[in-house]
Formats: structure tokens, C-alpha cells, sequence
């Protein structure tokens, strides 16, 4: 037998279809998964072994909507029971998720207590681990024993020097203590490295997460992509920093601003010819529940599953359902796909890519899933954006507002909330909606923004396409 350092044709036909069956339903991993398939993390990881200045662990918290914030925290037992609780009444959730509200490798005993359990009674979920990185090296054998092919990575610096990490993490505690300043960003970049690069050589599929902080990391996070590019990582995140005083993060009591839309962009732009980016990040809860664009957190509370037995509870999962639903929305992606052809361009790297004359349009989408024009302006809390031309387009990112312009009886207080929204969209220059009435339609008009609602429960990419041309491109 001879050995060759090149790989074969079909040795790498295998490997990418391998990943791809990896992040085929991973709503985190996958663009177009996300629509489709929903998530849950169990908060069983309430320590944490570092001090980020962007970071508040809050608990009993059912107003934010962001990373170390949960309503409670569970024991191994109680998660476990809560994603079967929840798998059977939500039959398209397809990942679990440890992801705080600390760290998950800060708290090994109830983090692979619970990923063992979820193998013996929910052997058909993904599983996934988000971490900063400081324990990898040490955890990475149980990792590979509990088939975990999914770990996230929050890495927002690669100065070796540490004066990055100096400015973002006040103590780092390694080996029984804590290292401050310089000496624990090096020691915290040392093993993140490390530790990336060890779920790399085990094939597991890692994710890197960096928080874009204005002033602080902005200018770097270039080099954080080649550097995550260069260690084989298959998607990098860049997330806007969330700082409010009323957080109660260093940063937020510090005035350090949250990233906007336009730093966001930048930022993504700069980072997208080193290495496959993610777009379509929500930033969730340490107890988020639901599609990537919504949660149902606070509709399961530990009353509705904790004294069940773990037989009701397998019962109620209905694990021969929940795969006939998986099967049927396969079926419904792959005419959905047939549908919008081969109009979205994830890798396009300029303008030229989408459009004959060089220029692009940015078009905003309401939606509530299942890839279709399917959501009213007036209950929207977020659109998606799509850069677009006559030739294909690309979905840029999604952006919140944390009011909808009609906010139903009960919340209507005689006002509407147009600002904010006009704010989130005023450099779009098309939106497409399900409905939009005619005052909301007038403001956007007065920011130069179009407003179509022709292509209601219509497929969104290859009508984007379309609204783009019909409004922008027409001979």
C-alpha cells in the first residue's frame, strides 16, 4: 500500500458530504437550516472561570434577550426532561445546546452528566457546546466520547501580546487562581488556540464566536478570521456587542457603545474573504427555546416537566414522530430549493458577483420561517437583509427592533413605534412583506425605501431576486 499527502478526489466528495450531513439540520451551523429547524439550551453551566467586561450572568431574567441570561437555572435530570418536554410539543427541534449561563467546561460534571443522559433518551438531537475556550485541552476526550460534533468558541482576540484581552477580561482562573491583566488574555489565547485546534485534528466542527466591541477589538477582527481560517474552523461569527448601563456589564456602566448595524456590516465585510461566515446569529439565551428568530423560553417552566418520569417523557417525545416531521420538512426545503434556484450566492466576494452593473440594492424581508414572505409589517421585530442584484443575491444579516410597529390590543398604548424601525432600515432601499398598511408604507417612502407586498407567501431568495429587478433592474 503507498501513502500520498494529496487526498483523493472522492476522499474530499466524502468529507464535504460528511459536513454537510453534519449542519444539515443545525439551525446555528446552516443559513437555510435556520428557518427551519428550532433549538434549545439548558442552562446547567451556571460558573464560569473568566470575567468578560461584556458579560452580566443574570437569572429569573425573562426581559432580555441575550447570551448568560436564563429564568432558572436545571440539574443535569431536569435538562434532560425539559428538551424531551419540549422536543414533543416542538417536533422540529433538532439541537440541544449547553451555552451557559456560565461556562459549560467550567461546570464538566453537570455538562457531560447531561450530554449522557441525552444520548440514552434523545439519541436522534445534535448536540452542541459553547465555551470560551479555556478548558478544551482538558475536557477534549469527553467531548469526542459524547459524539458533541458541534462546539462554539468565543475567541475575540489573537494579540499575542495581550493587550486586546487585557481590555476585555479582567482575571482569567486557571489552575486554582487567578491571572489578571496581560498574564491571564496570554494564558486565556494560549489554550483557546490550543483547544481549537485539538477539536479540529478530532474532526469535530467548530464554530468561532468573536464580540464585535467598538474601539477595543474592531480593527482586529480581520486577523482573528485568518487566524481561525489557518485552523481549519468552519464558520466565524462576528457579534454586534449588546451595552446598556441597565445590563449592568462593565462595558455597558462604562459607556463602550453597542455595536450598530454599519460597524456590524464593516465588520463582516472585512472578515469575509478569510473565512466562511455566520450571518444569521441571534445571540441567544442561555435558556433560548424555539427557531432562531423567536423564543419560547418563558412558556416552559420546570413545573410542566420536573415530576414527570423519564418514561412519560420518552413517551411524549415521540421519537418516530419527530422524525416523520423531520422527513416532511426535507421534503418541503427541497421544493423550496427547487423554487428559489440557484439565486443566493453565500460565497459572492463583491458586486460584480450579483450584478451586471456593479451595484446592489439592500432589500429587508419579514418573515416567520419555512423560508416564505410570510409575516405582516406590523407585528415584525426583525427583518431580514439581503444584498441584491439583477444577477443573484446574499443574505447580509438580520436586524431586531424591540418593538413591532402594532403591538396588539393589549400592548397599544395609541402610539407606533416607526422610529426605531426606520432607524434599523433606513440604508435598505426595498422592503418585501406579507402586508403593510398605508401609513407605515408612507414613512418608510419618506427614508426612500420601497414597500411590496406582491410577493406574500412567495419563497424569500428568489423573491428577492425579482422585487430587485421588478424595482431596480426593469429593462
Amino acid at each position: 500500500m503507498s501513502c500520498s499527502c494529496t487526498t483523493s478526489t472522492n476522499t474530499q466528495s466524502e468529507l464535504h458530504a460528511s459536513i454537510l450531513q453534519k449542519i444539515n439540520n443545525h439551525p446555528c451551523y446552516s443559513q437555510d437550516a435556520h428557518q427551519h429547524y428550532a433549538r434549545i439550551h439548558v442552562a446547567v453551566a451556571p460558573a464560569c472561570n473568566i470575567q468578560c467586561n461584556y458579560c452580566n450572568r443574570k437569572y429569573d431574567c425573562s426581559n432580555e434577550s441575550r447570551p448568560g441570561v436564563t429564568s432558572y437555572k436545571l440539574k443535569p435530570e431536569e435538562a434532560v426532561k425539559k428538551v424531551l418536554h419540549v422536543g414533543g410539543l416542538i417536533q422540529q427541534l433538532s439541537v440541544v445546546g449547553i451555552a451557559g449561563p456560565g461556562d459549560g467546561l467550567a461546570n464538566p460534571k453537570q455538562t457531560f452528566e447531561t450530554f449522557a443522559l441525552l444520548k440514552k433518551y434523545a439519541p436522534d438531537i445534535k448536540l452542541c457546546l459553547s465555551t470560551n475556550g479555556l478548558m478544551i485541552h482538558k475536557h477534549i476526550d469527553e467531548i469526542a466520547k459524547y459524539t458533541i460534533e458541534h462546539v462554539t468558541v468565543t475567541l475575540n482576540t489573537v494579540d499575542e501580546s495581550g493587550e486586546i484581552g487585557s481590555k476585555i477580561y479582567p482575571w482569567v482562573f486557571y489552575e486554582h487562581k487567578k491571572h489578571r491583566g496581560l498574564e491571564g488574555a496570554k494564558l486565556l489565547l494560549e489554550k483557546q488556540l490550543l483547544g481549537i485546534k485539538m477539536l479540529v485534528e478530532r474532526g469535530i466542527l467548530v464554530k468561532v464566536n468573536a464580540v464585535l466591541i467598538p474601539g477595543i477589538n474592531d480593527a482586529h477582527l480581520p486577523l482573528v478570521a485568518k487566524k481561525v481560517k489557518e485552523l481549519g474552523v468552519f464558520i466565524f461569527n462576528v457579534m454586534p456587542l449588546i451595552s446598556k448601563p441597565e445590563f449592568g456589564t462593565k462595558f455597558g456602566l462604562d459607556g463602550v457603545p453597542s455595536a450598530n448595524h454599519k460597524q456590524l456590516m464593516r465588520a463582516q465585510e472585512a472578515c469575509d474573504v478569510n473565512v466562511k461566515m455566520m450571518r444569521h446569529c441571534r445571540q441567544c439565551r442561555a435558556d433560548a427555546v424555539g427557531l432562531l428568530g423567536e423564543d419560547r423560553s418563558d412558556e416552559f417552566f420546570k413545573e410542566s416537566f420536573a415530576d414527570k418520569s423519564f418514561e412519560e417523557l420518552s413517551h411524549h417525545y415521540n421519537l418516530n414522530g419527530r422524525m416523520k416531521t423531520h422527513e416532511n420538512i426535507e421534503t418541503w426545503r427541497r421544493a423550496l430549493r427547487a423554487a428559489n434556484g440557484k439565486v443566493l450566492q453565500e460565497e459572492a466576494l463583491d458586486k460584480n458577483a450579483l450584478s451586471s452593473t456593479g451595484k446592489t440594492k439592500l432589500v429587508a424581508v419579514t418573515t416567520r420561517g419555512n423560508g416564505l414572505i410570510n409575516d405582516h409589517f406590523g407585528s415584525a421585530k426583525e427583518f431580514l437583509i439581503y444584498e441584491a442584484g439583477d444577477k443573484g443575491i446574499k443574505f447580509i444579516m438580520h436586524r431586531k427592533v424591540e418593538k413591532s410597529y402594532c403591538m396588539g390590543k393589549e400592548g397599544c398604548d395609541g402610539t407606533y413605534p416607526i422610529d426605531e424601525i426606520k432607524t434599523a432600515l433606513m440604508d435598505c432601499d426595498l422592503l418585501l412583506t406579507q402586508k403593510i398598511g398605508e401609513c407605515p408604507q408612507k414613512e418608510l417612502q419618506s427614508i426612500h425605501v420601497a414597500c411590496d407586498e406582491s410577493y406574500a407567501d412567495e419563497p424569500i431568495e428568489i423573491s428577492v431576486l425579482k422585487g430587485v429587478k421588478k424595482h431596480f433592474f426593469a429593462a
